[in-house]
């Protein structure tokens, strides 16, 4: 048979309540007067199990936590005399004894089973008193259900406390690490480079590195969360394009674990360099990024520098480049924009083959006769020029480079 529905709104009857009033008005007088003397038993007892943890004096010499400990179970004692809704946590103590052990540095493990072993010692001390004042056994068990829910009440705001100090530390770190960057990154360094860097370093438990590399990251999204990179490496996430510093970038496995981390990133890593040289790690990042915008490198990954020394150093310099090019293949002009580029292609496949037609023909898939009538016309518009080392050493030079930009390819 189904209950009635305001049967079931019937709250659990409490075998506290049913206490007479008598007896929870002389259990609490007892409890409150022995409560000081219950504070100090729990707090000297915490001290022998954790004589590490850090005592904290009020404005009068009293140790916070003794004060502390002796409100919340004065605070608990008189909500059991009034039976009124659940017990209320004093404020204030709590959260700063969770906030000192962010500050610290500590985990929030300690402090819980400390408060743990406060409860269980509180317990047995109500457990004597409720003996003496012959409070029935159910209402007792009732009693331990609500001194582990105010627990609940203590522990809550220890935790809070911790975030806002983890909070603060997190932000103030974030500070001197960009400052540090900062130094790091400066073009130019008064003295010795790494006289300023020590002590800031030192502040976040940095160890300067001999060698870095610095990347430049392109966010995948506006609100992108930060890459889950290795504590180690510093990361700017203000900057538009974010910045990072990876000590000892060849060390084994960094590479790697930067692959993992930079998953959905796209950016680039310059070259190693000694530690006082980062800018210049920076600047071929940099350098790299906007290659990468412009589609001469390729995209939706975090690309190492290193492995693109060809179109970094060949795709920089492009006023000088183009310049070059225009003296360089002034020959081509008048050979029209389809024939011209065939024999600038094959031009650049003999001067990095230095073979004769037929290496020159496999590399372009075409006859070798093809090649020879070509390498005639070439002959015919570059002269003994064509012979000059250095000559051809310039017109490889500003091949490759129309061959990075994509204007040349290795099919005849």
């Amino acid at each position: 048979m189904t209950p009635h529905p305001a049967a079931a709104t019937v709250p659990p009857r409490s075998a506290w309540h049913d206490v007479p009033r008598f007896q929870v008005r002389r259990f609490a007088s007892i409890a409150l007067a022995e409560a000081p003397g219950l504070a100090e038993d729990i707090m000297r007892e915490i001290r022998r199990e954790y004589p590490h943890l850090p005592v904290v004096l009020d404005e009068n010499g009293e140790p916070m936590a003794l004060v502390g400990i002796r409100r919340a179970i004065e605070v608990f004692v008189q909500h059991l005399e009034r039976s009124e809704g659940r017990p209320t946590v004093p404020p204030g103590v709590f959260h700063d004894f969770g906030r000192g052990e962010g500050y610290g540095g500590r985990s929030l493990d300690s402090l819980q089973a400390i408060y743990r072993m406060g409860v269980r010692l509180a317990w047995r001390r109500f457990a004597d008193i409720g003996q003496r004042v012959e409070i029935p056994p159910p209402a007792m068990y009732e009693l331990v259900d609500a001194g582990y829910e105010y627990l609940d009440g203590l522990v809550d705001q220890s935790v809070r406390g911790y975030a806002e100090a983890a909070a603060r530390e997190a932000g103030e770190r974030l500070r001197l690490q960009r400052r540090l960057m900062e130094l790091l990154l400066a073009e130019r360094h008064l003295g010795d480079p790494t006289e300023g860097l020590t002590e800031r370093a030192a502040r976040i438990g940095w160890s300067l590195p001999e060698k870095v590399a610095v990347g430049v990251l392109l966010r995948p999204a506006r609100e992108a969360v930060a890459p889950a990179v290795p504590q180690a490496v510093l990361l700017d996430m203000e900057y538009e394009q974010p910045r990072m510093v990876v000590p000892e970038p060849t060390a084994a496995g960094r590479p790697e674990l930067l692959h993992r981390a930079l998953a959905g990133w796209a950016g680039a890593i310059g070259p190693p360099v000694a530690l006082a040289d980062a800018a210049k790690s920076l600047r071929w990042a940099e350098a790299a990024v906007r290659l990468m915008e412009r589609g001469l490198l390729p995209a939706g990954e975090v690309l190492f520098c290193t492995e693109h020394t060809e179109a970094l150093v060949l795709l920089q310099p492009e006023e000088l480049l183009d310049d070059l090019a225009l003296r360089c293949l002034a020959p081509l002009a008048h050979c029209g924009p389809t024939h011209g580029r065939r024999l600038a292609e094959t031009l650049l496949a003999w001067l990095e083959t230095r073979g004769g037609a037929p290496e020159v023909a496999a590399r372009l898939g075409v006859h070798p006769q093809t090649v020879r009538y070509r390498l005639r016309q070439i002959r015919e518009l570059w002269g003994d020029e064509i012979d000059d080392s250095d000559r051809r050493f310039e017109l490889e030079l500003v091949l490759r480079a129309q061959r990075l930009r994509g204007r040349l390819g290795e099919a005849g």
